[in-house]
């Protein structure tokens, strides 16, 4: 059925509309070119002598809930030039309305573009079809993979860090531009010389951001010998906050000793707990075999073959790498310990009450962890004990170690003044970790040479001498405004990508859904 309508706006950029076709499902739009002459392709010389005609039908955007379909007009002309290999050629138009052999126009192939680097293949093709754009998903990511365009311009700051295809086996490496805060280019791994090329390609660069791990250090020292260097504010943060707690995991022995819980009763423990102190035990002998034959001058070769152990184990038992240190199985009722203990003093001792009373605050776990631990405690009653000691785990400690004195209750208080008082070796970490984490902090770094020689046979003196191999990135990344968090950003962005792919995705369709994106 045809309509009176007004067409403004319907035809494309140098077409006239001749007639608007409204059917049940689509729109079909007659058009016909406004020029008179063509261009032949061959000799560059115009042409208004038409030999023939034909129809092209490209696809264009939706019209009040219908698909919309062009019948253009075009035409064959005759090329008059002489010396032209070309006798008949046809009518090109603009690749801005409608590219040679397309079959959709470029304002609907936009549309196509966008969807694909938004959404991916099928979720795209679902909702494409949902906007009366009916287009297959191998369709949309072949537009995606046409339209990709490199990021032009010179770089001067970046980023670069690795993601992976498949964690713990295939990884890439992202190069971020940090001044215009977008991704410039995805490599198909994280070796040296992938790197190391690149980066020689673009001498303009003059600092790298990156984190400390990995090759990519020495890739930059190659390749741009003149850039700066600047390790990952974030990286040292968390780096040297696991240097804590290492530190805290080499001193548990002297933190039992501190806490007066060296000593365990196995007949407090379940038969779980006191399969696993057996095993302890065992462990324990081990540990002092090998040191007793290590302090009567005997080499590590000849301890191995002495006590069968293994060359790695013996060599982590004299390091002191080996911190075997028992304690009871953690429960979700370990933080409630204090509250538990101070409501048993006041003479609460009805299990099934002190567990309502938790959950009313806030505890998750069940009764039955309140009932046994009930059980435990008027066992060690009848015992003449004070409870079956626990020690606290590592993590928990050094977050202790960490937090206010005016924030902790009162048996963490006492906790943490016991370690402090015997475990000296443990608060120079602790004061040595602060003092570098307020450098980064306040952008100071005039006292990280003195701090360097101050830490030295530390417990984090496997930290600092890291920090000292890699000090120029250290000192920069203190002082410079630039960090790897950029980077570190679109990698999550990256992640979601292949998420949404599920992981399927060839480096050149990453590339193009997050550089065409930006």
């Amino acid at each position: 059925m045809r309509h009176r309508f007004p067409t403004t706006g319907l035809a494309p950029d140098g077409f006239a509309v001749d007639a608007v076709d409204f059917q049940v499902d689509v729109v079909n739009v007659r058009l016909r070119p406004r020029s008179l002459f063509a261009v032949c392709p061959g000799c560059g010389r115009e042409s208004r002598r038409v030999q023939s005609r034909y129809l092209r039908h490209p696809a264009d955007l939706p019209l009040g809930g219908r698909r919309t379909r062009l019948v253009v007009l075009a035409r064959r002309f005759w090329c008059d030039a002489v010396l032209c290999g070309r006798r008949i050629f046809c009518e090109q138009f603009d690749d801005s309305v409608l590219a040679r052999y397309g079959r959709r126009t470029q304002r609907l192939e936009t549309i196509v573009h966008h969807l694909g680097l938004a959404l991916g293949g099928r979720p795209a093709a679902a909702f494409a079809t949902r906007l009366m754009v009916p287009v297959s998903n191998d369709t949309l990511l072949r537009v995606v993979r046409r339209r990709i365009a490199e990021p032009t311009g010179e770089l001067s700051i970046i980023g670069i860090d690795d993601f992976a295809f498949r964690r713990g086996q295939t990884y890439g490496t992202m190069i971020c531009d940090l001044e215009r805060r977008r991704p410039v280019k995805l490599l198909p791994d994280r070796a040296l010389d992938t790197s190391r090329a690149w980066l020689a390609e673009h001498p303009s660069i003059l600092v790298v951001a990156r984190d400390r791990g990995g090759g990519y250090g020495e890739a930059i020292a190659r390749a741009l010998p003149h850039a700066e260097q600047v390790a990952d504010r974030w990286h040292l943060m968390e780096n040297s906050s696991r240097a804590f707690l290492d530190a805290v995991s080499k001193s548990m022995r002297q933190i039992r000793q501190a806490v007066g819980t060296n000593v365990v009763d196995p007949k407090l423990l379940t038969y779980a707990e006191r399969l696993q102190y057996e095993g302890f035990v065992r462990r324990q002998e081990t540990n002092e075999a090998v040191h007793e034959l290590a302090r009567k001058g005997m080499p590590i070769r000849q301890i191995v073959r002495n006590t069968g152990h293994s060359r790695n184990l013996v060599r982590n038992i004299l390091r002191g790498q080996r911190l075997d240190v028992f304690r009871t199985k953690p429960t979700s009722l370990d933080e409630w310990l204090p509250w538990l203990n101070e409501r048993w003093d006041e003479g609460t001792r009805n299990a099934l009450a002190l567990w309502r009373e938790m959950k009313t605050t806030g505890f998750t776990g069940q009764s039955g962890v309140v009932s046994q631990w009930a059980q435990r405690r008027r066992l060690a009653e009848k015992a003449n004990q004070s409870g079956l000691a626990r020690t606290p785990s590592a993590r928990v400690i050094a977050r202790l170690m960490t937090t206010a004195r005016d924030t902790l209750a009162k048996t963490e208080a006492i906790l943490v003044a016991a370690i402090e008082v015997h475990v000296p070796e443990l608060v120079f970490a602790r004061r040595a970790i602060g003092e570098f984490q307020s450098m980064i902090r306040s952008r100071k770094a005039n006292r990280l040479d003195n701090w360097l020689e101050e830490t030295k046979g530390s417990l984090v003196s496997s930290f600092a001498g890291g920090v000292k191999k890699d000090l120029a990135a250290v000192r920069n990344a203190i002082t410079s405004p630039w960090s790897n968090g950029q980077t570190e950003g679109q990698i999550t962005r990256l992640k979601l990508v292949k998420r949404q792919m599920y992981g399927r995705a060839k480096l050149d369709l990453l590339q193009a859904r997050l550089i065409g994106a930006t």
